[in-house]
Formats: structure tokens, sequence, C-alpha cells
């Protein structure tokens, strides 16, 4: 399915898009496709997009005036990705940059770079073998010369080995910390399918990585890993950190924890507590009293993780009715809380490419389908073909099309379907689905 190009914004999402100003050409902004940042917005069907990801922690105070800056300048919609990244939606041409400005100003460490990706609560735990959050601002360090070259998908994760990790989010280059003095590097996938490339001392790692993404840049414009690796297998990879590598990776144990909801012990007897967004979205003024919660529950700032924001500081005693106030707000406070077995993009009208409201659908499907979903299974509801929100394999994948809705089972966005509903079928289809799953 070829994705729309948009030529201009409708009429409402001009209207929605706050601060003043006038929306520039299409043309002048990304297209969609490519990754937006903090002063690379994109054009969407609610207005311009940007996404951001913070560096550590963001103190209560920035959080705040960030949320109220998205209210000011935007439409009040903020979303935490699955990989962490806060995106805030409906902003113009006369808004986003008083909205990048303002953010800037709070000192979070938003970049427009390639993402460093790094564990949730790196820096803040006793569970580590080595802080992420030094390995991933040096890196940023050594990336300068090659980082305006490198496509702007390209990501990097840097695990430290605390007790909530990266297992689970696919990346371009991977370092998982195995000892105090040694990581495991890997490329193009997640812990469990990425090539292994070996172990690298901590003292080397930063430069095996950048002679990694050296490798990419000297390719054509747009180049991932896996557009090296694939054809050509690792040897344009492995023969320029071969003086780098100390030893073939141990092999893996047990898949380590990446829940973020919930509890968390950072030692000294203080804790995190992660609360998800439901279907990764929710209004600034809600996420402000979520803030002022946090605050009276003695939190010192939040950390972002999968769909969840984690507050953190906060004392055992505490967490009990931090999580009471985000549960009375509709925040996510259970792990086994349904919602969280449905995933969905933004979709129509939200999305210029949508054909489905795909978020709006999700809390139907969520009460009456989700329970009926074996654990660790999933179902997407997908505005497009492009499976933006789940490129992974989900139980069941509702696909929007320009004729209704193509069900995908056991696949992504992108795969056959074996049916089609009209879209005010779609939420009777899916219960249909999942419970001949069940008893199959």
């Amino acid at each position: 399915m070829t994705v729309r190009q948009v030529k201009s914004l409708p009429t409402p999402a001009r209207d929605s898009a706050k601060g003043g100003g006038s929306l520039k050409r299409a043309g002048d902004y990304h297209r969609r496709g490519t990754c937006p940042g903090l002063f690379t917005p994109i054009e969407t069907g609610d207005g311009l997009l940007v996404r951001m990801r913070a560096r550590g922690t963001i103190s209560l105070t920035a959080f705040g005036k960030l949320a109220a800056a998205a209210l000011e300048h935007g439409n009040g919609i903020v979303e935490v990705t699955a990989r962490g990244a806060i995106q805030v939606r409906g902003l113009n041409g006369g808004s986003a940059p008083r909205f990048a400005a303002a953010v800037a100003a709070l000192g979070i460490g938003a970049d427009d770079g390639i993402a460093i990706l790094t564990d949730p609560l790196a820096g803040v735990t006793a569970h580590e073998l080595v802080d992420a959050l030094e390995f991933a601002d040096a890196l940023r360090g050594a990336l300068a010369a090659v980082d305006s070259v490198l496509a702007r998908k390209i990501s990097v994760a840097i695990d430290g080995g605390g007790k909530l990790s990266l297992d689970s989010i696919a990346a371009d280059i991977r370092l998982r910390a195995v000892t105090a003095g040694s990581f495991r590097l890997s490329v193009d996938g997640d812990a469990a399918s990425a090539t292994e490339l070996g172990l690298v001392g901590a003292e080397n790692a930063v430069e095996a990585v950048t002679r990694l993404l050296k490798v990419v840049a000297e390719r054509e414009c747009g180049t991932r890993v896996r557009d090296i690796l694939r054809p050509e297998g690792p040897g344009p990879l492995t023969s320029r950190i071969a003086d780098l590598v100390i030893g073939g990776a141990p092999s893996d144990g047990p898949q380590r924890r990446s829940e973020t909801i919930g509890p968390h012990p950072l030692g000294n007897a203080a804790f995190a507590y992660g609360v998800g967004l439901p279907f990764g979205h929710a209004d600034a003024a809600r996420l402000e009293v979520l803030n002022r919660a946090a605050q009276c529950a003695g939190a010192c700032g939040w950390r972002t993780a999968q769909r969840t924001l984690l507050a953190v500081g906060l004392a055992r005693g505490a967490c009990r009715a931090f999580a009471g106030d985000a549960a009375t707000l509709d925040f996510i406070v259970r792990a086994d809380d349904p919602r969280r077995r449905v995933i969905a993009c933004a979709g129509a009208p939200a999305c210029s490419c949508g054909h489905i409201a795909a978020r709006a659908l999700a809390p139907r499907i969520a009460a009456a389908a989700a329970p009926l979903v074996a654990a660790r299974s999933v179902i997407h509801l997908s505005g497009c073909a492009k499976g933006c929100a789940h490129p992974a394999p989900a139980a069941l994948t509702v696909v929007g099309t320009a004729d209704g809705c193509a069900l995908v089972k056991n696949g992504t966005a992108r795969e056959r379907p074996y049916a089609a509903v009209a879209a005010e079928q779609v939420p009777a289809a899916v219960v249909n689905a999942m419970r001949e799953r069940r008893h199959a």
C-alpha cells in the first residue's frame, strides 16, 4: 500500500493547533515515513508532530512545563511511544518553533540526532552493572562528525544490565552489559533476534559502535545496518572492529524483566513506580494532575519507557497512594490491565494516512476482546498498512484500508489478510476471532 504524501492540512487541524501563526507549505516539513524531532516536525492529520527523547530524569518542574507547553502550543495530546520517546501533537507552523524553544530551555536533553536508547532506570538503580547514561553521552559526542549523514531511523540500544531491560526493543546496534567491564555487541534486532558480533571491553564500547556507524555512513543515504547485514553478512561490520573484540558473547540466560508497570526498587529505600498511558497517549491537562500527584508522593522526577512514565524517588509507603491517584486519573497501574493487550496507533483523523479511528476503537476492543488474548499476545489496531505502532507480529492485526478493515492472524499489518470486514463490524469480528483462537 502506497503511503500518501500530505499536500496540505485540513481545516480542523489548523483550527486545533494553537499558538497563532500559519502553516508553511507541506514540503517545508519532513514527510511521513521519516523520523520527527523536536526541531524537525512532521505533518500529520491533526497538525505538526514533534518527538523528543529525554536524557535521564525529567524533573517534576520541567515535566509540568512540558505539559503546559503542549497545551499552549499544540492540541494537548501527549504520547509516550513504545521506545520511550515523548511526542506532542497538534502544533502548527507558528507554534512549533515556540514549543521547541520552550522545551529546549527546560534542559531535559531532547535532541534530534539518531536514537540512543538506555534502559529505563539507568543511573538511578542499584541493580545495574554499568551506568548506560554515561556511555550514551560519550557516544553522542563521538558521533558528532557522522550523525548528520546517518538515517534518522537508526537506533542504538545501550543496556546497563539493570532489572528493567531493553531486551524487547529492536535496534540497529545493541550494547548489553554482561559484566562491569564488558558489553555484548550485536546488530539488527532485539535481544533474541540480533546478530552477535562478540564481546567488547567497556573502554572500547563507544569506539566499536562509532566504527560500525561509520560503515553505515559510508553507504548511500538512508542506509540502515540491516541493509548491509542481510545481503552481505556481518563481514563488512566485523572487519572494522576485529581489534576491539575480546571474545565470543556468552550464551544468553533467561530474558530479563521488561515489565515497566508497578513498583521498582532503586536502592536506599527509594522506589520508582511505572504508570501506563492507555494506548500510549494522554491529554496534557491530565498529565499535569498526575505530575502534582507525583510531587505529593515525594517523587523527584520522571523516566520514560514503553508507553509508560516512571515516577522516580518514591518512598515504599508512598507507592500505593500514588498508584491510587494515577488509577483515579485513568492511567494504567497494573500489569494485567486489559488495555495493555491492545496496541493502537493514532489512526484517523489524527494521522493523515489512517483509514480507521484506531485509537477510538481501542477502548471497546480492550473491554470486549482483550480478556480473550493469551498472555504475552496482543491485538494490534493499525490505521494503515505501515503498522507503525507495532511492527512485530500480533495475535490479531486489524488494518485500516480504503475499503474497510483487513484482518491478519499471527502476523503484521503488512502481511496478507485472511478476511476483510466493514469498519463498524470490527469489534464483533475481533471478539469472534479471539474466541476462535482460544478454542482452537
